[in-house]
């Protein structure tokens, strides 16, 4: 809070035995006493000469520091909340819409947390959303903004404290903690935790880029590592074998309501099929293009992509449109991938041409009304695909629960083959070194196949 009901006293002279005097310079504050003391009369005098012209300014002073502006050292005037914003600034033009989504989830998360105790501090709920849709993205921060929104961020801007403040260790590991928990108290999954606190170790780290830290404070602290292992490599119960994933492909055109374009599913059986042969990322499929496809009458064919759409949201996209328009995963932005398609999704993805052709751009996979796919509607399709063609033991599995475990499948497929690790990297878009620890594992229902063999070479 700041005020100008100021006043400065004399100086007052501290002479204990045995020791050099000292001077104290107090003032009061709003009722709330003051005081700074210095080796020196000289240096005293000249604080409190420093205090008495901020008066004469008719500067005010903030309550907590005692401090006009003028008298507040360079770090202490930046606050927690204001170097967000600037380091947001930072990054924002060069990141991903899926990256920008993840940034601001973690800054919303800390940025409560880093703030002083004061009077009048909003609903947890309220304080997030403003944060999230308005005073976190750079292009929302000049919109109106409802009533509610407005109070709480005047607030957090009172409230944020100083960056000087995160050289303090206490400070950083209450940030620290507060991380490995969910709002509603359980603990936060580890793959969570360590997402929230590389954004928090990179914004600090950008702090000390620009000199205003001398070091990261995080490197200063003994934290506990997350305990909770976090799971890299694909469940192998995820993955289904050839004849499941023939099965749900079936099952997939008698999802949805009949009409003018078809089942609802239909329309969706070769972006599974993509997903599930070539083993594309779903944003991949979600930008396939005709010319990128060739699809002979017999044999195999070749798929290139060349972008991917991800779901990412309308606030998180430079076009403002609910998916990203980017280059492929790992790669340079107008880097492209060549995949191979077995005759069985050629003949699919012709038999999808011929009954639903492809829109002025070219893609082959769109709503009814031209849009791309959404990650919510081909997720629906999905769900109700599996409740159609698994048995009830199957269905309460993991067994691809998710569009996205296709792809384990397609890519353990190739791998359980003896399709070389490097080919098998080339064509999913991985490093060799992250398909080994990521994707090497069997096929659901093969296990019989490889105990037989086991069992042969123990006989033999």
């Amino acid at each position: 809070m700041k005020s100008r009901n100021v006043r400065v006293r004399a100086i007052q002279i501290n002479a204990l035995a045995g020791r050099k005097k000292s001077y104290t310079v107090r003032w009061v504050v709003e009722a709330l006493p003051k005081s700074r003391t210095f080796s020196t009369r000289a240096l005293a005098d000249n604080h409190r000469s420093d205090l008495m012209q901020a008066i004469n300014r008719g500067e005010a002073f903030d309550s907590d520091s005692g401090l006009p502006d003028s008298l507040v050292p360079a770090l202490d005037r930046v606050s927690w909340l204001s170097f967000v914003r600037r380091y947001l600034d930072m990054k924002w033009p060069h990141a991903a819409a899926t990256s920008r989504d993840s940034m601001t989830e973690a800054l919303a998360t800390v940025t409560p947390v880093l703030v002083r105790d004061i009077g009048g501090r909003p609903d947890p709920a309220l304080l997030r959303r403003a944060l999230r849709r308005y005073e976190l993205l750079p292009q929302s921060r000049r919109m109106e903004r409802p009533a509610e929104i407005e109070a709480a961020l005047r607030w957090l801007e009172r409230a944020s404290l100083p960056l000087s403040e995160l050289s303090d260790p206490a400070v950083v590991r209450s940030v620290l903690d507060f991380l490995t928990t969910q709002s509603d108290g359980r603990a936060a999954a580890a793959t969570t935790q360590r997402r929230k606190r590389a954004v928090f170790y990179n914004v600090l780290q950008y702090a000390v880029e620009l000199d205003l830290l001398d070091f990261n404070p995080v490197d200063k602290l003994r934290v506990r590592s997350v305990r909770e292992k976090v799971t890299t490599e694909v469940d192998r119960r995820v993955v289904i074998n050839p004849r499941q994933a023939e099965e749900l492909l079936i099952a997939v055109t008698y999802v949805g309501t009949r009409g003018e374009h078809g089942w609802r599913g239909e329309r969706l059986r070769a972006f599974f099929a993509c997903v599930y042969y070539a083993s594309l990322r779903p944003g991949e499929a979600l930008d396939l293009r005709e010319a990128n496809c060739k699809l002979p009458e017999t044999g195999w064919g070749l798929i290139t992509i060349e972008r991917s759409r991800p779901a990412a949201g309308k606030r998180y996209t430079d076009s403002g449109d609910v998916h990203d328009d980017r280059g492929l995963k790992h790669r340079g932005r107008h880097d492209s991938r060549d995949v191979p398609t077995p005759p069985v999704l050629v003949r699919i993805l012709r038999e999808h041409l011929d009954r639903f052709g492809a829109d002025e751009h070219g893609r082959l996979f769109r709503s009814p009304r031209g849009n791309v796919v959404g990650s919510t509607t081909y997720t629906q399709v999905w769900r109700a695909t599996r409740a159609l063609a698994l048995p009830p033991d199957r269905l309460s599995s993991p067994l691809a629960r998710r569009p996205y475990d296709l792809r384990h499948a397609g890519v353990s497929l190739w791998l359980n083959a003896g399709v070389p690790a490097t080919d098998v990297a080339e064509r999913a878009g991985h490093s060799v070194d992250v398909l080994l620890k990521v994707y090497a594992k069997c096929l659901d229902g093969d296990q019989e196949r490889m105990n037989a063999k086991i069992e042969a070479a123990l006989d033999g």
